[in-house]
């Protein structure tokens, strides 16, 4: 986009300054001190410089303005999938990659009730999502001010706590004002027939939801996948030695597929004859398959088959008869003990300190959420953030008010804030 578009919104462009990929030039030529490498060509300096994407704010109020006239026109909800490019020094798979794809949403509204409305709705879209899809415990807050996004009023996030215990931004949400209408001068005419600025929200997840997942959940014998977000919940692996015995296999299989099937499961049938039932285990539970069902001749005589759960990586016989019964029951089962596992540990890595002393040892020790009581200011957050590399994470939305004194200035305060270290 061209740069002076994307610096219309003061605080969003001052605030993305140092992620941006900026193009000066339109053309390359060969480097006559160095053949056979390229140079920016001189003679093809743009005449603006273009930012490429960070984020797309500019573009979509740039848009927003020719689109939005009356309330009648409000509100507008735009939803979108894009690439966007923040020009990280040192990437982190998933986590932080140059570019990367996301969801994002943009929002107009007549009125501020109902743009705030919007921002809460969608970050608790985004724990729902989280937490019954990806069996990701989170916790609900507000950014403070230096954290929020730039350019926005405030900023809802949804946090998450890795097994290495670094807390993860895994979704934000925020409450743009009517600070980019202003600055793209996207007006309405409101019922009483009068001009004024909408009111706007933004919000997104993206890739980093995959690293978020892998942390969560997963060992060191791969993906552990949770069966509400797991492509294949089931794989049947058989067990034979013949041709005659894969097909004799395959005849009860094709029941117990049929079977799973009826009830929503999706299940995979491994029948390759190019790998042994050992490499095929070993394919699955590196790929997070929740649940791996096993069968061979023995089991044919005895009317059974083994199962074999991905997340504790226990076994146990089941007869043929009472499988479907057995599967559905553990879906619901490995999905609940994944979140449960998870927020055990999440709630015993939230720690309370009153101190600096402590706030610095837990941080060293234990890691996770840090519970403590902050004044407020940005100075104080700063110096915490310099001394531990530890930021505010969120002001807990369930978060009660409580008097007390900040962990690192002891001036007043009336509530704490999670502080950790973050990717």
């Amino acid at each position: 986009m061209p740069k002076s578009l994307f610096e219309a919104e003061e605080k969003n462009a001052e605030g993305f300054a140092k992620e941006c990929a900026v193009v000066t030039h339109y053309r390359l030529q060969n480097d006559p001190d160095n053949p056979g490498k390229l140079r920016v060509d001189p003679e093809a300096k743009l005449e603006e410089e273009l930012v490429v994407r960070p984020t797309s704010e500019a573009i979509i109020w740039n848009t927003y303005k020719g689109w939005i006239q009356s309330y009648r026109d409000l509100p507008l909800l735009i939803n979108q999938w894009a690439n966007v490019v923040r020009w990280e020094m040192r990437t982190r798979l998933f986590l932080r990659t140059a570019e990367f794809l996301w969801q994002e949403g943009h929002t107009a509204h007549a009125t501020k009730t109902e743009a705030l409305a919007e921002a809460e709705t969608m970050n608790n879209v985004y724990a729902t999502f989280a937490e019954n899809f990806m069996a990701i415990p989170v916790i609900q807050g507000l950014k403070s001010e230096s954290e929020r996004f730039a350019g926005a009023d405030e900023t809802y996030c949804i946090e998450a706590l890795m097994q290495d215990g670094k807390a993860l931004q895994a979704g934000t949400s925020h409450f743009l004002g009517q600070n980019f209408a202003k600055a793209f001068d996207v007006k309405f005419t409101n019922k009483e027939g009068k001009q004024d600025y909408v009111w706007a929200t933004s919000w997104g997840v993206s890739t980093r939801l995959m690293g978020a997942l892998i942390m969560t959940h997963s060992d060191d014998q791969g993906l552990v996948l949770p069966p509400n977000l797991a492509p294949n919940q089931v794989v049947v692996v058989p067990i034979y030695k013949t041709e005659e015995q894969l097909e004799e296999i395959t005849k009860i299989v094709n029941n117990i597929l049929k079977d799973l099937r009826s009830k929503g499961i999706t299940v995979k049938y491994d029948n390759r004859t190019t790998h042994r039932p050992g490499a095929k285990f070993a394919q699955h539970e590196l790929q997070g398959v929740p649940l791996r069902i096993a069968i061979g001749l023995r089991d044919l005589e005895n009317g059974t088959v083994e199962l074999a759960r991905r997340d504790t990586l226990t076994k146990e016989t089941v007869a043929i008869n009472s499988l479907t019964e057995k599967v559905e029951g553990l879906m619901t089962e490995i999905q609940e003990s994944l979140y449960n596992k998870a927020l055990k540990f999440r709630d015993s890595h939230i720690t309370e300190v009153d101190n600096f002393e402590d706030f610095k040892a837990i941080l060293k020790n234990k890691g996770g959420f840090i519970s403590a009581h902050w004044d407020g200011t940005v100075e104080t957050e700063e110096k915490i953030k310099e001394i531990t590399k530890a930021t505010i994470r969120c002001l807990p939305l369930e978060g009660e008010l409580e008097d007390g004194f900040c962990v690192y200035s002891k001036k007043p305060s009336n509530r704490r804030v999670l502080f950790a270290k973050a990717y």
